[in-house]
Order: C-alpha cells, then sequence, then structure tokens
C-alpha cells in the first residue's frame, strides 16, 4: 500500500491540477471563464471567440447560458438569465462602437422591426456617449435577467436602466448571432464551435 500511496497521491494532484487549468480558457490574453453567476444563477460558458477588425484583436466575446444552444432562436428560447461578455483588446472610441453595433442591429433586422427598437437604440446610444473610449481589459457585461430586462454593465458599473423588451435582447444578440453577424467565425465560436 505504501508503494501506491505516492502514486494515487501523485494522480489526484495530477486530475485537480487539469480540473482547475479547465477552469479557464485564455484567448488572446483574456481569461475566459468556464462558469459565471447571473441573478443567483450559475450559466455555463456556451462559447468564446475574437472579434477581428482587418488584422487587429478588438475584443474577447463570450456567451454564458443555462444550456447548451446552437442558434439565436434556442438562446431567446433558452430559461433563466444569459450573459454576453465583451473584453476589449485594444483601444477603441465608444461612440463609434456604438454605431457599429447600431448598424449589426440593423443588419440582423427587417426595417419594419427596427422602428420598435428605436427608444432601446437611444439609450444605448448615451451610454456609448458617456464612456467616451474603452481601452484593454475594459469589460462590458449585457445580462439578460427574466423579469428585469437586459442590464449592461460597462467597467463593473450599471450603465441605464434595465432594458425591458426581449425584443431589443433579441436584437442586440443579432448583432454576433444573427444571419448575418458581424464577424461569422465569432458567431460560430459563440454557438461551440471553439476550434
Amino acid at each position: 500500500m505504501r508503494i501506491f500511496k505516492p502514486l494515487l497521491t501523485g494522480t489526484l494532484a495530477l486530475m485537480l491540477g487539469a480540473a482547475s487549468l479547465a477552469a479557464t480558457i485564455d484567448i488572446a490574453g483574456v481569461k475566459v471563464e468556464d462558469s459565471v453567476t447571473v441573478a443567483g444563477t450559475k450559466l455555463m460558458l456556451n462559447g468564446a471567440g475574437i472579434r477581428y477588425k482587418g488584422p487587429f484583436k478588438v475584443y474577447v466575446a463570450e456567451l454564458y447560458t443555462s444550456k447548451k444552444v446552437t442558434s439565436l432562436d434556442e438562446l431567446i428560447a433558452a430559461p433563466g438569465p444569459k450573459r454576453m461578455t465583451l473584453v476589449m483588446t485594444r483601444e477603441i472610441e465608444a461612440s463609434p462602437f456604438g454605431k457599429l453595433l447600431t448598424r449589426g442591429m440593423e443588419d440582423n433586422n427587417p426595417k419594419s422591426e427596427m422602428s420598435k427598437l428605436i427608444p432601446g437604440l437611444m439609450k444605448m446610444s448615451e451610454i456609448f456617449t458617456a464612456n467616451k473610449n474603452f481601452v484593454p481589459g475594459d469589460t462590458i457585461f449585457m445580462d439578460w435577467i427574466p423579469g428585469t430586462g437586459l442590464v449592461i454593465f460597462a467597467r463593473g458599473k450599471v450603465q441605464s436602466e434595465p432594458f425591458k423588451e426581449p425584443e431589443f435582447f433579441k436584437a442586440l444578440m443579432g448583432i454576433w448571432l444573427g444571419p448575418q453577424p458581424a464577424y461569422w467565425k465569432l458567431k460560430d465560436n459563440l454557438l461551440g464551435d471553439m476550434s
């Protein structure tokens, strides 16, 4: 038994070490957790990847859900809270970034639907105007919380009253997961293809 005890202890240490390594992955220097807690609910990492603009890495995006999803419709239908996280990897002016998000919503929604989104778009525009710019390491959380709505955090602070309309949350998520995503490879990554 004495011979096997060190072997068993060493194997257990290796297994525990592997388990703790599996808890985070590194994408472009950003530590991506395999789970987060939103509104008291543990969410699992659905997928994560990098948004490139030309040769530049702009941000790392992470999608957390209560169950595995493989499409925008599945994300919206999934029960409980959801979180999209953006971690900046380069400096970017907030106002043009906000305009790109609006453009992404326009690209993924019929014109007839966009008119319903105008109040939310105006509120989102105020968020990006107030923040001036984002620098590497700045983080944006977009949390959908049933009964509350979409809560946006930037640099750890809540940015406005919740966006209560589920349609606005779906339109916002469509930027990354819709039929004309901002970056196809990132859509695949967020929906679980981490290759």
